[in-house]
Protein backbone atom coordinates (compact mmCIF):
# COMPACT_ATOMS: atom_id res chain seq x y z
CA UNK A 1 0.00 0.00 0.00
CA UNK A 2 1.14 3.07 -0.68
CA UNK A 3 1.70 5.81 2.44
CA UNK A 4 3.84 8.64 2.65
CA UNK A 5 3.84 10.46 6.14
CA UNK A 6 0.88 8.81 7.26
CA UNK A 7 -1.29 10.46 5.03
CA UNK A 8 -3.66 8.19 3.13
CA UNK A 9 -6.29 8.29 0.08
CA UNK A 10 -7.27 6.37 -2.40
CA UNK A 11 -4.64 3.92 -3.31
CA UNK A 12 -4.36 0.91 -6.08
CA UNK A 13 -2.19 -2.47 -5.02
CA UNK A 14 -0.26 -1.76 -7.77
CA UNK A 15 1.39 1.47 -6.66
CA UNK A 16 4.70 1.56 -5.54
CA UNK A 17 6.01 3.44 -2.31
CA UNK A 18 6.95 6.81 -2.82
CA UNK A 19 10.87 7.86 -1.99
CA UNK A 20 11.42 9.17 1.33
CA UNK A 21 10.96 12.89 2.69
CA UNK A 22 14.01 14.67 2.44
CA UNK A 23 13.43 16.83 5.42
CA UNK A 24 13.73 14.02 7.66
CA UNK A 25 16.86 12.56 6.44
CA UNK A 26 18.41 15.46 8.06
CA UNK A 27 21.03 14.61 11.03
CA UNK A 28 20.08 10.30 10.81
CA UNK A 29 23.55 10.11 11.75
CA UNK A 30 25.37 8.44 8.82
CA UNK A 31 27.90 7.91 11.30
CA UNK A 32 29.87 5.20 9.79
CA UNK A 33 33.30 4.60 7.40
CA UNK A 34 32.75 3.89 4.20
CA UNK A 35 35.13 0.38 3.75
CA UNK A 36 36.51 -0.52 0.50
CA UNK A 37 34.08 -3.28 -1.05
CA UNK A 38 36.21 -5.84 -2.18
CA UNK A 39 35.79 -8.91 -0.75
CA UNK A 40 31.95 -10.43 -2.20
CA UNK A 41 29.60 -12.09 1.06
CA UNK A 42 30.89 -15.49 2.10
CA UNK A 43 28.70 -18.29 2.96
CA UNK A 44 28.42 -19.72 5.99
CA UNK A 45 26.00 -20.64 8.81
CA UNK A 46 24.46 -19.12 12.09
CA UNK A 47 26.92 -21.77 14.19
CA UNK A 48 29.43 -20.29 12.46
CA UNK A 49 29.12 -16.60 13.64
CA UNK A 50 27.01 -16.83 17.13
CA UNK A 51 27.07 -18.75 20.06
CA UNK A 52 23.24 -19.76 20.78
CA UNK A 53 22.15 -20.76 24.34
CA UNK A 54 18.70 -21.00 26.14
CA UNK A 55 17.58 -18.45 28.89
CA UNK A 56 16.98 -19.45 32.09
CA UNK A 57 13.79 -18.87 34.35
CA UNK A 58 13.19 -15.65 35.52
CA UNK A 59 14.98 -14.32 38.55
CA UNK A 60 12.12 -12.20 40.98
CA UNK A 61 11.56 -8.45 39.45
CA UNK A 62 12.37 -4.98 40.39
CA UNK A 63 10.81 -1.63 38.96
CA UNK A 64 14.15 -0.04 40.26
CA UNK A 65 16.39 -2.73 39.23
CA UNK A 66 19.77 -2.46 37.46
CA UNK A 67 18.99 -5.44 34.28
CA UNK A 68 16.57 -5.40 31.76
CA UNK A 69 14.58 -9.13 31.58
CA UNK A 70 13.80 -10.66 28.28
CA UNK A 71 11.71 -13.12 27.15
CA UNK A 72 10.30 -14.17 23.80
CA UNK A 73 7.96 -11.04 23.15
CA UNK A 74 10.69 -8.54 24.36
CA UNK A 75 10.98 -6.64 27.56
CA UNK A 76 9.00 -7.85 30.18
CA UNK A 77 11.10 -6.20 33.40
CA UNK A 78 14.04 -5.85 35.28
CA UNK A 79 16.41 -7.79 37.82
CA UNK A 80 19.14 -7.33 39.65
CA UNK A 81 20.90 -10.47 37.99
CA UNK A 82 22.06 -11.06 34.37
CA UNK A 83 23.12 -13.76 32.07
CA UNK A 84 23.49 -12.39 29.24
CA UNK A 85 26.47 -9.39 27.94
CA UNK A 86 26.50 -6.36 26.43
CA UNK A 87 25.48 -6.33 22.84
CA UNK A 88 22.88 -10.00 23.13
CA UNK A 89 20.56 -10.56 20.77
CA UNK A 90 17.71 -12.34 21.70
CA UNK A 91 15.47 -14.70 19.84
CA UNK A 92 12.17 -16.17 21.05
CA UNK A 93 12.14 -19.96 21.48
CA UNK A 94 8.61 -20.70 22.43
CA UNK A 95 4.64 -20.00 22.00
CA UNK A 96 3.68 -16.52 19.95
CA UNK A 97 6.50 -14.91 20.00
CA UNK A 98 8.69 -17.76 18.65
CA UNK A 99 11.59 -16.66 16.19
CA UNK A 100 11.03 -13.13 17.31
CA UNK A 101 14.03 -11.16 17.25
CA UNK A 102 15.61 -8.13 20.05
CA UNK A 103 18.22 -6.47 21.02
CA UNK A 104 20.08 -4.93 24.38
CA UNK A 105 23.16 -2.90 24.36
CA UNK A 106 23.42 -3.87 28.28
CA UNK A 107 24.28 -6.82 30.16
CA UNK A 108 19.96 -8.23 30.49
CA UNK A 109 18.57 -11.32 31.77
CA UNK A 110 17.14 -13.83 29.26
CA UNK A 111 14.75 -16.31 30.19
CA UNK A 112 13.44 -19.86 29.42
CA UNK A 113 10.99 -18.90 27.00
CA UNK A 114 13.71 -17.18 24.48
CA UNK A 115 17.62 -17.89 23.57
CA UNK A 116 20.19 -15.77 24.07
CA UNK A 117 23.24 -15.36 21.06
CA UNK A 118 26.33 -13.52 20.74
CA UNK A 119 28.17 -13.11 18.38
CA UNK A 120 31.94 -15.12 17.96
CA UNK A 121 35.07 -13.58 17.13
CA UNK A 122 34.94 -10.16 15.21
CA UNK A 123 31.64 -10.45 13.64
CA UNK A 124 29.26 -7.46 14.41
CA UNK A 125 26.25 -7.87 16.75
CA UNK A 126 24.32 -4.83 15.18
CA UNK A 127 24.61 -6.77 11.80
CA UNK A 128 23.89 -9.70 12.89
CA UNK A 129 20.70 -8.38 15.22
CA UNK A 130 19.15 -7.25 12.04
CA UNK A 131 20.52 -10.40 9.50
CA UNK A 132 18.48 -12.55 12.10
CA UNK A 133 15.21 -10.18 12.07
CA UNK A 134 15.27 -10.28 8.50
CA UNK A 135 15.32 -13.73 8.02
CA UNK A 136 11.96 -14.21 9.52
CA UNK A 137 13.21 -17.65 12.07
CA UNK A 138 9.87 -18.04 12.11
CA UNK A 139 9.32 -19.66 8.91
CA UNK A 140 12.27 -22.13 11.03
CA UNK A 141 9.64 -23.28 13.82
CA UNK A 142 8.61 -26.94 14.46
CA UNK A 143 6.06 -28.48 16.64
CA UNK A 144 2.32 -29.10 16.25
CA UNK A 145 0.79 -27.44 19.13
CA UNK A 146 3.16 -24.76 20.87
CA UNK A 147 5.47 -23.24 18.13
CA UNK A 148 9.29 -24.07 19.20
CA UNK A 149 12.53 -23.02 17.18
CA UNK A 150 16.20 -24.63 18.97
CA UNK A 151 19.88 -24.06 18.80
CA UNK A 152 20.52 -26.69 16.60
CA UNK A 153 17.53 -25.26 13.75
CA UNK A 154 19.27 -22.07 14.28
CA UNK A 155 23.23 -23.17 13.56
CA UNK A 156 22.06 -24.95 10.99
CA UNK A 157 20.15 -21.82 9.07
CA UNK A 158 22.87 -20.88 6.07
CA UNK A 159 23.40 -17.34 5.48
CA UNK A 160 25.56 -14.92 3.34
CA UNK A 161 27.83 -11.85 5.17
CA UNK A 162 30.34 -9.66 4.23
CA UNK A 163 33.44 -9.27 6.52
CA UNK A 164 32.95 -7.79 9.94
CA UNK A 165 34.65 -4.39 8.86
CA UNK A 166 31.43 -4.44 6.57
CA UNK A 167 29.39 -5.96 8.82
CA UNK A 168 29.92 -3.05 11.32
CA UNK A 169 29.45 -0.25 8.76
CA UNK A 170 25.93 -1.73 7.77
CA UNK A 171 25.15 -2.51 11.30
CA UNK A 172 26.09 1.37 12.59
CA UNK A 173 24.21 2.33 9.56
CA UNK A 174 20.97 0.61 10.30
CA UNK A 175 21.22 1.57 13.92
CA UNK A 176 21.75 4.85 13.45
CA UNK A 177 17.92 4.89 11.69
CA UNK A 178 16.82 2.93 14.74
CA UNK A 179 17.97 5.53 17.11
CA UNK A 180 16.75 8.08 15.73
CA UNK A 181 13.34 6.76 15.63
CA UNK A 182 13.70 6.04 19.21
CA UNK A 183 14.67 9.28 20.26
CA UNK A 184 11.56 10.55 18.42
CA UNK A 185 9.26 7.98 20.09
CA UNK A 186 11.00 9.40 23.31
CA UNK A 187 10.08 12.76 22.49
CA UNK A 188 6.82 11.75 22.15
CA UNK A 189 6.55 10.40 25.16
CA UNK A 190 7.77 13.38 26.98
CA UNK A 191 5.75 16.12 25.16
CA UNK A 192 2.16 13.95 25.58
CA UNK A 193 3.23 13.82 29.55
CA UNK A 194 3.88 17.53 29.47
CA UNK A 195 -0.11 17.74 28.07
CA UNK A 196 -1.18 15.49 30.48
CA UNK A 197 0.56 17.19 33.34
CA UNK A 198 -1.23 20.67 32.16
CA UNK A 199 -4.67 18.96 31.77
CA UNK A 200 -4.20 17.61 35.41
CA UNK A 201 -3.36 20.59 36.69
CA UNK A 202 -6.00 22.68 35.43
CA UNK A 203 -8.97 20.44 34.52
CA UNK A 204 -8.46 17.66 37.43
CA UNK A 205 -6.85 19.00 40.39
CA UNK A 206 -7.88 22.55 39.23
CA UNK A 207 -4.81 24.29 40.50
CA UNK A 208 -5.38 27.86 39.44
CA UNK A 209 -8.61 27.42 41.20
CA UNK A 210 -7.15 26.32 44.60
CA UNK A 211 -4.63 29.15 44.19
CA UNK A 212 -7.26 31.98 43.67
CA UNK A 213 -9.46 30.35 46.56
CA UNK A 214 -6.34 30.88 48.57
CA UNK A 215 -5.29 34.17 47.74
CA UNK A 216 -2.27 33.20 45.81
CA UNK A 217 -1.26 33.78 41.70
CA UNK A 218 -1.63 31.01 39.73
CA UNK A 219 1.73 29.81 38.80
CA UNK A 220 2.81 29.20 35.31
CA UNK A 221 0.48 31.80 33.62
CA UNK A 222 -0.50 35.65 32.73
CA UNK A 223 -2.37 37.52 34.63
CA UNK A 224 -4.96 37.10 31.43
CA UNK A 225 -5.12 33.58 31.74
CA UNK A 226 -5.53 33.23 35.59
CA UNK A 227 -8.56 35.66 35.34
CA UNK A 228 -10.39 33.21 33.19
CA UNK A 229 -10.44 30.62 36.02
CA UNK A 230 -12.93 30.90 38.94
CA UNK A 231 -12.09 31.51 43.19
CA UNK A 232 -14.24 29.11 44.45
CA UNK A 233 -16.39 25.46 43.92
CA UNK A 234 -19.65 24.81 44.14
CA UNK A 235 -21.63 20.71 43.79
CA UNK A 236 -22.31 18.99 41.17
CA UNK A 237 -22.81 15.35 40.10
CA UNK A 238 -19.06 14.86 39.82
CA UNK A 239 -18.12 16.65 43.20
CA UNK A 240 -16.94 19.63 43.71
CA UNK A 241 -15.72 21.73 40.39
CA UNK A 242 -15.05 24.87 39.65
CA UNK A 243 -17.56 27.46 40.36
CA UNK A 244 -19.85 28.05 37.03
CA UNK A 245 -18.30 25.24 35.23
CA UNK A 246 -21.28 22.94 33.66
CA UNK A 247 -21.25 18.79 33.37
CA UNK A 248 -22.59 17.06 30.62
CA UNK A 249 -22.80 13.99 28.49
CA UNK A 250 -20.50 13.38 25.79
CA UNK A 251 -23.66 13.57 23.29
CA UNK A 252 -24.98 16.93 24.01
CA UNK A 253 -21.81 18.50 23.85
CA UNK A 254 -20.39 16.25 20.67
CA UNK A 255 -21.52 14.52 17.69
CA UNK A 256 -20.76 10.55 18.63
CA UNK A 257 -20.40 7.93 16.54
CA UNK A 258 -18.87 4.39 15.44
CA UNK A 259 -17.53 2.55 12.45
CA UNK A 260 -19.04 -0.02 10.71
CA UNK A 261 -19.12 -3.47 12.31
CA UNK A 262 -19.19 -5.44 9.48
CA UNK A 263 -16.33 -7.19 7.23
CA UNK A 264 -15.73 -5.70 3.56
CA UNK A 265 -14.24 -7.49 1.19
CA UNK A 266 -10.80 -6.55 0.81
CA UNK A 267 -10.17 -5.30 -2.62
CA UNK A 268 -7.02 -5.03 -5.28
CA UNK A 269 -7.44 -0.87 -5.31
CA UNK A 270 -9.71 1.10 -3.00
CA UNK A 271 -9.70 2.70 0.35
CA UNK A 272 -7.94 1.48 3.81
CA UNK A 273 -10.09 -0.17 6.25
CA UNK A 274 -8.77 0.36 10.22
CA UNK A 275 -10.05 -1.59 12.89
CA UNK A 276 -9.06 -1.00 16.56
CA UNK A 277 -5.83 -2.82 16.12
CA UNK A 278 -4.03 -0.13 14.13
CA UNK A 279 -4.73 2.25 16.54
CA UNK A 280 -1.65 2.15 18.85
CA UNK A 281 0.89 4.06 20.46
CA UNK A 282 -1.07 7.90 19.98
CA UNK A 283 -1.05 7.37 16.04
CA UNK A 284 -2.75 5.34 13.40
CA UNK A 285 -0.99 2.54 11.91
CA UNK A 286 -1.44 1.57 7.85
CA UNK A 287 0.87 -0.95 7.59
CA UNK A 288 -1.02 -3.73 7.57
CA UNK A 289 -4.59 -2.86 6.50
CA UNK A 290 -6.12 -4.04 3.63
CA UNK A 291 -8.23 -1.96 0.72
CA UNK A 292 -11.89 -1.81 0.54
CA UNK A 293 -13.52 -0.81 -2.55
CA UNK A 294 -15.04 2.60 -3.50
CA UNK A 295 -18.65 1.51 -2.44
CA UNK A 296 -18.22 -0.16 0.67
CA UNK A 297 -15.85 2.71 1.50
CA UNK A 298 -18.72 5.58 0.47
CA UNK A 299 -21.63 3.48 2.53
CA UNK A 300 -19.26 3.45 5.83
CA UNK A 301 -18.64 7.05 5.29
CA UNK A 302 -22.43 8.15 4.50
CA UNK A 303 -22.26 7.22 8.99
CA UNK A 304 -18.94 7.75 9.81
CA UNK A 305 -16.67 9.95 7.98
CA UNK A 306 -13.26 10.57 9.69
CA UNK A 307 -12.05 14.23 9.23
CA UNK A 308 -9.00 16.10 10.91
CA UNK A 309 -8.97 16.88 14.48
CA UNK A 310 -11.75 14.03 15.24
CA UNK A 311 -10.82 11.80 17.75
CA UNK A 312 -10.97 8.01 17.63
CA UNK A 313 -11.12 5.66 20.16
CA UNK A 314 -11.05 1.63 19.99
CA UNK A 315 -14.28 -0.37 20.87
CA UNK A 316 -12.89 -3.95 20.63
CA UNK A 317 -10.22 -5.85 21.63
CA UNK A 318 -7.56 -3.48 23.22
CA UNK A 319 -10.34 -1.39 24.43
CA UNK A 320 -10.34 2.54 25.22
CA UNK A 321 -6.90 3.79 23.39
CA UNK A 322 -7.76 7.11 21.60
CA UNK A 323 -6.00 9.22 18.71
CA UNK A 324 -6.40 12.96 17.34
CA UNK A 325 -6.72 12.34 13.92
CA UNK A 326 -3.77 15.35 12.69
CA UNK A 327 -3.60 14.21 8.94
CA UNK A 328 -4.78 16.67 6.35
CA UNK A 329 -5.55 13.59 4.21
CA UNK A 330 -8.28 11.41 5.96
CA UNK A 331 -9.57 9.02 3.17
CA UNK A 332 -9.84 5.92 5.09
CA UNK A 333 -12.76 3.99 6.73
CA UNK A 334 -13.25 2.62 10.00
CA UNK A 335 -14.68 -0.58 11.95
CA UNK A 336 -15.42 -1.16 15.62
CA UNK A 337 -14.09 2.45 15.54
CA UNK A 338 -15.60 5.35 18.17
CA UNK A 339 -15.56 8.57 16.47
CA UNK A 340 -15.94 12.30 18.32
CA UNK A 341 -16.72 14.45 15.68
CA UNK A 342 -14.99 17.10 17.19
CA UNK A 343 -13.55 18.63 13.40
CA UNK A 344 -16.52 21.04 13.87
CA UNK A 345 -14.67 23.04 17.23
CA UNK A 346 -10.77 21.95 17.17
CA UNK A 347 -10.12 23.10 20.64
CA UNK A 348 -12.32 20.44 21.73
CA UNK A 349 -10.08 17.13 20.43
CA UNK A 350 -7.02 18.06 22.41
CA UNK A 351 -9.57 18.17 25.68
CA UNK A 352 -11.16 15.27 25.20
CA UNK A 353 -7.72 13.34 23.59
CA UNK A 354 -6.40 14.17 26.66
CA UNK A 355 -9.46 13.17 29.03
CA UNK A 356 -10.15 9.90 27.41
CA UNK A 357 -6.28 9.28 27.78
CA UNK A 358 -6.65 10.21 31.84
CA UNK A 359 -6.33 7.11 33.99
CA UNK A 360 -9.59 8.29 35.96
CA UNK A 361 -11.42 7.62 32.29
CA UNK A 362 -9.59 4.28 31.54
CA UNK A 363 -10.98 3.23 34.71
CA UNK A 364 -14.40 4.84 34.07
CA UNK A 365 -14.56 3.02 30.51
CA UNK A 366 -13.13 -0.45 31.81
CA UNK A 367 -15.85 -0.36 34.19
CA UNK A 368 -18.19 -0.06 31.14
CA UNK A 369 -17.14 -3.23 28.99
CA UNK A 370 -19.98 -5.95 27.99
CA UNK A 371 -19.05 -9.14 26.54
CA UNK A 372 -17.90 -12.44 28.05
CA UNK A 373 -15.21 -13.88 25.61
CA UNK A 374 -14.30 -10.42 23.76
CA UNK A 375 -14.75 -7.23 25.61
CA UNK A 376 -16.19 -4.54 24.02
CA UNK A 377 -17.43 -0.75 24.72
CA UNK A 378 -20.82 0.18 23.17
CA UNK A 379 -21.31 3.27 21.43
CA UNK A 380 -24.15 4.24 24.45
CA UNK A 381 -21.67 3.99 27.04
CA UNK A 382 -19.43 6.80 24.64
CA UNK A 383 -22.23 8.65 24.50
CA UNK A 384 -23.08 8.58 28.08
CA UNK A 385 -19.56 9.94 29.24
CA UNK A 386 -19.39 12.22 31.79
CA UNK A 387 -17.81 15.85 30.83
CA UNK A 388 -16.54 18.68 32.76
CA UNK A 389 -17.18 22.12 30.23
CA UNK A 390 -15.29 24.46 31.31
CA UNK A 391 -15.97 28.36 29.34
CA UNK A 392 -15.29 28.30 26.26
CA UNK A 393 -12.46 31.08 27.13
CA UNK A 394 -10.56 28.40 29.58
CA UNK A 395 -10.88 25.77 26.57
CA UNK A 396 -9.97 28.34 23.85
CA UNK A 397 -6.50 29.31 26.12
CA UNK A 398 -5.88 25.60 27.03
CA UNK A 399 -6.20 24.51 22.61
CA UNK A 400 -3.93 27.54 21.99
CA UNK A 401 -1.30 26.08 24.24
CA UNK A 402 -1.57 22.61 23.65
CA UNK A 403 -1.80 22.65 19.74
CA UNK A 404 1.40 23.01 19.13
CA UNK A 405 2.63 20.44 21.54
CA UNK A 406 0.47 17.73 19.28
CA UNK A 407 1.57 19.11 16.13
CA UNK A 408 5.41 18.59 17.31
CA UNK A 409 4.02 14.74 18.54
CA UNK A 410 2.28 14.59 14.70
CA UNK A 411 5.25 16.07 12.42
CA UNK A 412 7.79 13.49 14.78
CA UNK A 413 5.35 10.50 14.40
CA UNK A 414 5.53 11.10 10.22
CA UNK A 415 9.16 11.31 10.70
CA UNK A 416 9.64 8.34 12.74
CA UNK A 417 7.44 6.67 9.79
CA UNK A 418 9.63 7.94 7.23
CA UNK A 419 12.52 6.50 8.64
CA UNK A 420 11.15 2.97 9.23
CA UNK A 421 10.45 3.04 5.76
CA UNK A 422 13.78 3.93 4.57
CA UNK A 423 15.18 1.13 7.01
CA UNK A 424 12.58 -1.30 5.55
CA UNK A 425 13.43 -0.67 1.87
CA UNK A 426 17.41 -0.50 2.37
CA UNK A 427 17.66 -3.34 4.86
CA UNK A 428 16.96 -6.45 3.31
CA UNK A 429 19.10 -5.16 0.39
CA UNK A 430 22.28 -3.70 2.10
CA UNK A 431 22.16 -7.63 4.13
CA UNK A 432 21.74 -9.67 0.58
CA UNK A 433 24.68 -7.51 -0.92
CA UNK A 434 21.95 -6.03 -3.52
CA UNK A 435 23.27 -2.60 -2.48
CA UNK A 436 26.51 -1.73 -1.12
CA UNK A 437 26.91 1.12 1.57
CA UNK A 438 28.02 3.69 -0.28
CA UNK A 439 25.52 3.26 -2.67
CA UNK A 440 22.92 3.48 0.37
CA UNK A 441 24.31 6.70 1.50
CA UNK A 442 24.05 8.29 -2.40
CA UNK A 443 20.59 6.97 -2.09
CA UNK A 444 19.90 9.32 0.74
CA UNK A 445 21.85 11.95 -0.04
CA UNK A 446 19.85 12.30 -3.50
CA UNK A 447 16.60 12.65 -1.03
CA UNK A 448 17.77 15.52 -0.05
Amino acid sequence: MNKHNGNVGRVSASVTRQAPDASVTENVGLRCANPTYGAEFQKTNLGQLITFANGKSCPERFDNAKFAVFGANGLIGKANESNSPSNSIVVGRVGTYCGAVHFSRQACWVTDNAIKATVKEDNDPSYLFYLLKHLNLNNWRSGSGQPLINQSTLNAIEVRVPLPIEQKSIGSFVGALDDRITLLRETNATLEAIAQALFKSWFVDFDPVHAKQQGREPEGMDEATAALFPDSFEESELGLLPRGWMVSNCQKVIDVRDGTHESPKPAFSGYPLITSRHITGGKICFDDTYLIADQDYENISKRSKVHRFDVLITMIGTVGIPVIVLDEQTEFAIKNIGLFKTSATPFLSHYLYLLLSSSKMQQYLEARLAGTTQKYLSLKALREISLLIPPDSVMAVFSEIISPVFEKIHQNNCEAQTLANLRDTLLPRLISGQLRLPEAEILIKETQ
